[in-house]
């Protein structure tokens, strides 16, 4: 981490901090949102709130006591972190009971030992069951913070025993002025961000600091528009060779996904500003070229392979099924 700050979530801090100081503290919290909109920075504050050595309850976390600094660092002894399976992106019991046992154990240098289990939402049933037993019976010393990207497939009873907190979108308006303030970015190009971000504060903050985000975005937008130009077997060259890498496709479909979204919004004259507004002559175009109807099932297809992703499919095969429902396919 490279700040203690929180952005775009002060509602969640504030009920926290309030909490700290009222001693009100549960021993599980469940944090919901979509992918990089700050899960895992808002888990990093709580852990570094509960642990700060600052004798005033309300100016925790300090950022310069040992244990902020450890945190910051990423080498706190007290903290502890699942993995996911590499071959399957699945969250596995194995991995699951192994940081149940890691935080029975009493804190090395704090008055907590916290677990901040990512992705918790890849956990299966069974995978599941491995922390109910620490959730009925924990102990004193640990706190246990999953992260999430919905509650959707995650069990009653996990949800019963955790406080849940849903982390929502920040507005676009709200994201322009963190960029700029916090980020010195230029007030053009922050709007575009922050447009484009969907409300992520995280994603967002990213693209900002990354030189090369607003050149990569052109050049995947620009073979979007060249794929709706293609005859079958082009396409399917096409997906072969994005197949490839399944983390570069993620943010690919991403971007996608919201120049669908703005071709659909303005083909039904909606007063919504797009978020790619620097290619409004290319959507106007694709407006009238293709119509609502095929704008919303080229949508639906890229949030089909969106959320097939997180699962064992043929990303090949996948691929070839969503271009043969994007609009323009030539004989």
């Amino acid at each position: 981490m490279d700040s203690i700050k929180v952005f775009g979530h002060d509602w969640a801090v504030n009920f926290l901090r309030k909490a700290l100081i009222h001693q009100r503290l549960r021993q599980a919290y469940l944090i919901v949102g979509m992918p990089s909109i700050g899960k895992t920075r808002f888990a990093h504050y709580f852990a570094m709130m509960l642990n700060c050595q600052h004798e005033d309850l309300s100016q925790r976390p300090c950022g310069e006591c040992a244990s902020c600094r450890l945190t910051l660092s990423g080498n706190h002894p007290d903290l502890v972190y699942s993995e996911l399976d590499p071959n399957t992106g699945a969250l596995k019991i194995e991995a699951l009971r192994e940081v149940m046992r890691r935080i029975s154990l009493k804190p090395y240098a704090s008055r907590y030992r916290l677990a901040i289990i990512s992705d918790f939402d890849h956990a299966k049933g069974q995978a599941q069951d491995a922390i109910l037993k620490t959730l009925e019976e924990p102990p004193a010393h640990a706190r246990i913070l999953l992260l999430a990207s919905s509650t959707e497939g995650l069990l009653p009873t996990i949800l019963s025993r955790c406080q849940v907190f849903y982390l929502r979108p920040v507005p676009s308006e709200t994201l322009r002025e963190i960029l700029i303030t916090e980020y010195a970015a230029d007030p053009e190009r922050a709007g575009l961000v922050a447009r484009l971000s969907s409300g992520r504060i995280g994603w967002a903050i990213n693209a900002i600091q990354d030189t090369t985000f607003l050149e990569q975005r052109d050049q995947a937008l620009t073979l979007l528009e060249q794929i709706l130009t293609q005859k079958r077997v082009e396409r399917f060259e096409v997906a072969q060779d994005l197949s490839k890498d399944k983390a570069s496709l993620i943010r690919l479909l991403e971007l996608w996904q919201t120049y669908w979204r703005d071709i659909l919004l303005h083909a039904e004259g909606s007063p919504v500003k797009p978020s790619n507004s620097d290619r409004l002559p290319n959507m106007e175009r694709m407006r009238y070229q293709f119509g609502a109807d095929e704008a919303l099932k080229a949508l639906k297809g890229t949030q089909t392979l969106m959320s097939q992703l997180s699962t064992n499919v043929n990303v090949r095969l996948a691929l070839e099924v969503m271009f043969l429902d994007y609009p323009g396919l030539k004989s």
